[in-house]
């Protein structure tokens, strides 16, 4: 070691970056005892959302909520600073209902650096880590640009899009990070010399533009709901006054403005190698894809309280600035709108997630852990819950325990890390309710139910969390005991019933067989049940999907059961997959590369077919015979 670098501290954990994951990650790691340095290029940046200040959405609801009911803090964060909550897919069945909330982002990233100053164990500091320590195939600490060093027991990346950032307008292209920071080029350089694999990712920001110059009346407004649903577990109401988002749509001829200067975007000039967001693409790759798309819609949602930026949502690009002024104009309410920050794409560094093990460890360098879009993922949930289960896993390694995993029946972050490791991506990552195979029982109402337990066990969940959590629960089981064993008789219930549409009963009814009827609540069924107890709008949720989806909850769990089974069957990690007579080239190479933790993950690797399973299944029943 260079005899000018001086050494600045010792800690259990040290965390590089302070975005979403970044944060989490340290917080986790403090929570659970372990000494915790948390770095970050500027403390400006801490939490920053340099895309859309929103939390949630379709999916990533439940990531928020998992996180929370794990002890996490995005949760918290963001029920303090919303000016706008929603919750989506109403319509729909309660598996897919999601939550959203608008954000204040300068208070978001105020109110989370205030949590990580006033943490226990945790230590934040401005600084810009340029190596790793590594010796003998194990993370030893971090280097950083003032020739300073600091040994760690385990190190977590989360880098965020500043590895080799760079940024792109049309055909002006430039070295920066996101929200014009500076970047991190030295410490991606270095990453490569211990022999972490570099790939080229892309993601893209919209242009934001003054309050005052859009012409509101043209667009659609969207009110916040008026009851408002937390975020957090630890919150049973929540009353604000919130403030509207507005609906607009592309047109002809924004679309005509956009292609005429198709050939000026970074996107289709070849200016650009990292592969870009099949879910968010930018406004030209929607119009160059949907051609046939006569309109594209977009959301007007203000930056926060005290900004009079408006954020365009659903209009990122790499076009040049004078073309971005030209088809922005082009859309109603948007005509005269003056552009305070254009539209970008941004290039980055990342690595391939296959090679990190199911707990986000590297499989190339002992505890170093690896979380966020420094992983191939998009999105502040999805990176926040990767930092939260980086964070555990890396107190949990140093401390010689088992890693703390979630499975696919157990929770949208274990879906999350496990397409990420067993399938791996070949583009920014989004969790969506549709990549969970048991997804009614991976409801947001009920994450505190299945994963609070889990956390408290581990030292992550403290005391208050998880009184309340065992609250929630009695209380709920005590009133759907009641509800099963309260009857009613028809001359007591029809005309209730007749008043909100239903068919009237023939013979007597128990209150949990009303409630099973899609017209019937919990809150309209006090009409003719007076006799019962209060309960928090958490618990009257979770109570109402319990008794309203029984068949379907007790079908989704016989799967599971089958499901474990495989999952079960553990694999070793020195195994060598070679010696395995019958399983196909291509099986045998991937399954060697990923080194899966069990037979249900080598089954979900892609090019290992179901016939490669049933020889595996074989040969690990031939070796237990031998033992």
């Amino acid at each position: 070691m260079d005899m000018e670098q001086v050494l600045m501290g010792e800690y259990d954990v040290i965390v590089v970056g302070a975005g979403h994951a970044g944060c989490e990650a340290a917080l986790a790691a403090a929570r659970m005892g372990s000494k915790t340095m948390l770095f970050s290029m500027n403390l400006e940046a801490v939490a920053m959302m340099p895309c859309n200040p929103s939390i949630g959405g379709t999916g990533k609801g439940h990531l928020v909520r998992e996180i929370d009911a794990l002890g996490g803090e995005m949760g918290k964060n963001i029920d303090k600073t919303f000016i706008q909550s929603r919750m989506l897919n109403t319509a729909k069945g309660p598996a897919v209902h999601s939550l959203r909330a608008q954000a204040d982002k300068h208070r978001y990233h105020v109110e989370m650096k205030k949590t990580i100053e006033k943490q226990k164990n945790l230590t934040m500091k401005q600084a810009e880590v340029t190596d790793l320590i590594v010796e003998d195939g194990i993370v030893r600490g971090v280097v950083t640009k003032t020739h300073t060093y600091y040994k760690a027991k385990a190190v977590i990346l989360a880098t965020g899009t500043f590895l080799r950032g760079k940024i792109f307008i049309g055909d002006s292209a430039f070295s920066s990070g996101p929200n014009g920071l500076a970047p991190s080029v030295e410490l991606a350089e270095n990453l490569k010399k211990h022999g972490l694999e570099m790939r080229r990712f892309k993601t893209g920001t919209p242009a934001r533009a003054l309050a005052s110059t859009f012409d509101y009346d043209k667009m659609s407004e969207q009110k916040g709901d008026e009851n408002i649903v937390p975020f957090s577990f630890m919150n049973d109401n929540l009353h604000k006054d919130q403030i509207s988002c507005w609906l607009t749509y592309t047109n002809e001829e924004t679309h005509t403005v956009i292609r005429n200067n198709f050939h000026r975007s970074a996107l289709f000039g070849g200016q650009i190698e990292g592969i870009g967001p099949r879910y968010c693409p930018s406004i030209e790759d929607k119009i160059n894809r949907f051609s046939d798309k006569k309109r594209h819609q977009l959301f007007v949602e203000p930056e926060g309280l005290d900004t009079e930026e408006m954020y365009i949502q659903g209009m990122s690009s790499s076009l040049p600035e004078d073309v971005q002024e030209e088809f922005y104009h082009t859309i109603p309410g948007l005509e005269n709108i003056v552009i305070t920050r254009p539209a970008y794409a941004i290039e980055y560094d990342c690595i391939d997630p296959l090679t990190l093990k199911p707990n986000l460890e590297n499989k190339l360098i002992k505890n170093l852990f690896c979380a966020g879009q420094f992983n191939g993922s998009s999105g502040y949930e999805e990176a926040a819950a990767q930092g939260l289960i980086a964070g555990i896993n890396a107190n949990l390694e140093i401390n010689g325990k088992l890693p703390f995993v979630l499975d696919r029946s157990e929770a949208y972050i274990g879906v999350l890390i496990d397409d990420l490791v067993t399938k791996g991506t070949n583009e920014p990552y989004r969790i969506m309710t549709s990549r969970a195979e048991y997804r009614l029982l991976l409801r947001q109402d009920n994450a505190d139910l299945r994963l609070t337990e889990k956390s408290y066990r581990i030292g992550l969940a403290d005391e208050d969390r998880y009184q309340r959590f065992l609250k929630k629960k009695e209380n709920v089981e005590r009133e759907k005991n009641r509800l099963e064993q309260t009857f009613v008789q028809p001359a007591d219930a029809n005309e209730y019933l007749e008043k909100i549409g239903s068919s009237p009963l023939q013979n007597r009814s128990s209150l949990a067989e009303l409630m099973k009827r899609p017209e019937v609540t919990y809150e309209n069924l006090k009409e003719i049940d007076g006799d019962r107890p209060q309960l928090s709008s958490h618990e009257k949720n979770q109570l109402e999907v319990q008794i309203k989806y029984e068949g379907y909850i007790k079908k989704q769990l016989n799967q599971i059961d089958r499901f474990k089974k495989l999952e079960n069957k553990g694999l070793s990690a020195d195994m060598d997959y070679s010696l395995i007579e019958g399983l196909r080239i291509e099986a045998m190479q991937k399954l060697n590369q990923i080194k899966p933790a069990s037979v249900g993950q080598a089954s979900r690797i892609s090019g290992v077919s179901p016939a490669d399973i049933n020889v595996l299944l074989i040969y690990l029943e031939k070796q237990r015979r031998k033992r």
